[in-house]
């Protein structure tokens, strides 16, 4: 069954993407995905549901003024305000924002559980400096156009607007997921090998 999931998995070595600004601090779990929402158990349908009482009014007409609904931008990639995925635990939060078709979280600072969940669905939570992510979203108002470059193996972002790049950490087990398309599963079954050989010295 690993073996299956991990076929589908796609590697992330190196991405570039036209980006969606989010220039809002302290965005929430409850703001990513509302608590409404919850109940599912399938990950299906939640990037339907991404941002949903910022996207859609009472009336579920979209709101034009709400960037996801300005045709203006897209891409891969969202930037966001400095910390981004606060509030409750829900790993829903990071459903929906795979499930919306982000690869990439920019921001400052991410709530640690967030980061946590969001790795574990795929989606890389890359983290900047304040000059940096104020310098994307100045770039981004200019020229909604300009892509940003995410080479996983370096671990290096750079934005191509003006050429600059930062360096960016991750944890080297999830870096290993995400080059190799694994998910936790599919990691350690990858390690078979090793763990049999560690198993039969123990005996």
């Amino acid at each position: 069954m690993g073996e299956l999931e991990g076929a589908n998995m796609e590697k992330f070595i190196t991405l570039t993407s036209t980006v969606v600004p989010l220039p809002i601090e302290n965005v929430d779990t409850d703001q990513i995905i509302p608590a409404r929402f919850l109940k599912a158990t399938s990950k299906d349908g939640f990037g339907d549901n991404l941002f949903r009482d910022w996207r859609y009014d009472k009336n579920d007409q979209p709101i034009a003024s709400f960037v996801l609904n300005n045709p203006t931008y897209n891409g891969e990639i969202l930037v966001a305000g400095k910390n981004f995925g606060s509030g409750s635990s829900r790993e829903h939060a990071a459903w929906a924002i795979a499930g919306y078709g982000f690869k990439v979280v920019v921001s400052s600072f991410f709530a640690d559980i967030f980061k946590n969940n969001a790795m574990n669905n795929f989606v890389l939570p890359v983290v900047v400096s304040e000059e940096f992510l104020a310098e994307i979203f100045d770039g981004v108002n200019a020229n909604p156009a300009i892509t940003l470059t995410i080479n996983l193996e370096e671990q290096i972002i750079t934005n191509n607007s003006n050429g600059k790049s930062e360096s960016f950490q991750i944890n080297p087990y999830k870096k290993e997921c995400f080059v190799k398309g694994l998910d936790d599963i599919d990691y350690l079954i990858s390690k078979k090998d090793m763990i049999e050989r560690y198993e039969i010295a123990r005996v």
